[in-house]
């Protein structure tokens, strides 16, 4: 075990998890349509979702025909690589959208489910001329087609580097969120449209909604309660060449497709000095466990877990100088960045269960050290109760430690009521 630390870490943006480090070491991992309002699903998958004419009742006016325009203006130049074509219509519906380049080859894509704008299915290329057509019908059957073409910028000579951590064909904990970085953070201003483009699907479908952090470097999303047990869940951080404030432009689009595993809960109360394990609601398993000692209590809040090592060492010698020291640790679980884990403390099992003598850590034995490791997964949740320190938000994947509401309030697009 190692001192506990408060401070947070700087971020690294890369899209894969750090090596673990010491319990208290201050370094961090180096590196949706969205909904109408929230930024909560992704758009149609159709690349031109056409919908038939509705019937005109003998008795009602015949309407005219539809009136369309679009975007990007014809001949407009610099035009950023994640540009949409946004659509207006009146007295119709948008059935057709075609998107071509210089030779003529069709891109993909979809329209939002809004309907305000049809999304390439990836970035546009640099310094390339496309053309747009766009036909709506209206209600009488009538078609009105507009078209447009665009040359697009060259290299952007700034970026904001990204990191997703969710990767392809993994199996994650209920309540593991969608975790997205930014280097530079995103400013207040600015996180709207960047939010708009953060694409999140689940099936069976999930509404949630994004919530940053106030340094705008971390977005979370997650939907009011944990993911159901076998939920297929599709991102598309769709931020490749959009402009994210200050000259600066998104370095690449991310994507993953994951799942969800069974659930399965770890619940840890100084009051009793016990762990209760749970699955699928369902108590399976107690463990005495010893906490954070008064001078370096463990935090309280509900955590998941971040990452496993099945062998490490916790080194704060870089930190602490001759008061530092290496441990050989078996079967860590990580919690927080700050160095909070739960890991097997040979040690301490004589305190396990009855007083708290570690540095912030929940030190469990050998043999239950080994159960946990064998089940857990990472993005199962955590809860710890009842110590002398709160667990501060962002210090690892936190956003199950607010309410609801008080999560969505950190959306920078209005969340839907029927989110609750």
């Amino acid at each position: 075990m190692v001192d506990f630390r408060r401070c947070m870490a700087a971020i690294v943006a890369l899209a894969v998890i750090a090596p673990l480090t010491a319990c208290g070491d201050e370094t961090e991992p180096t590196f949706t349509d969205p909904a109408v309002a929230a930024g909560t699903t992704g758009p149609s998958s159709s690349a031109a979702p056409a919908t038939a004419a509705s019937a005109v009742p003998e008795s009602a006016t015949v309407a005219s025909a539809a009136t369309l325009s679009i975007t990007p203006a014809a001949g407009k130049k610099n035009v950023p690589i994640s540009t949409e074509i946004g659509v207006k219509v009146s007295g119709g519906e948008v059935t057709t959208v075609t998107l071509t380049d210089a030779k003529g080859k069709p891109v993909a894509g979809a329209m939002r489910e809004d309907g305000s704008s049809w999304v390439p299915a990836k970035p546009l290329k640099t310094e390339q001329t496309y053309a747009a057509k766009v036909t709506a019908t209206a209600t009488d059957g009538s078609t009105t087609t507009s078209t447009t073409s665009f040359t697009t910028m060259g290299e952007a000579g700034k970026h904001t580097g990204t990191g997703l951590y969710l990767f392809d064909d993994h199996t994650y904990g209920v309540a593991m969120p969608v975790v997205v970085e930014f280097i530079p953070g995103i400013k207040k201003a600015d996180r709207a449209a960047v939010q708009k483009r953060m694409f999140v699907e689940t099936t069976p479908s999930q509404p949630g909604t994004w919530s940053w952090t106030s340094s705008g470097t971390q977005a979370y999303y997650r939907a009011p309660e944990y993911w159901q047990t076998g939920t297929e869940i599709t991102v598309r951080i769709a931020v490749g060449g959009l402009p994210t404030g200050n000259g600066y432009y998104g370095d690449k689009d991310r994507s993953a497709t994951a799942k969800i595993g069974r659930k399965f809960e770890m619940k840890v109360d100084n009051a009793t000095k016990k762990m209760t394990v749970l699955k699928d609601d369902e108590v399976v398993k107690t463990m005495p466990v010893s906490l954070g000692k008064k001078s370096t209590p463990s935090s309280s809040g509900t955590m998941v877990i971040i990452e496993k090592k099945a062998h490490t060492v916790f080194d704060t010698t870089d930190t602490d100088g001759a008061s530092g020291y290496r441990t050989n640790i078996d079967y860590a679980q990580r919690l927080t960045w700050s160095g909070q884990y739960i890991h097997s403390a040979p040690w301490s099992t004589g305190a396990q269960g009855n007083s708290n003598v570690s540095h912030g850590c929940v030190n469990v034995s050998p043999s239950n050290a080994v159960w946990l490791f064998d089940k857990t997964l990472v993005g199962d949740p955590v809860t710890v109760k009842g110590t002398g320190d709160k667990l501060d938000y962002g210090n690892g994947w936190t956003p199950w430690d607010l309410s609801w509401e008080k999560f969505a309030q950190g959306s920078a697009l209005p969340v839907p009521d029927s989110l609750g």
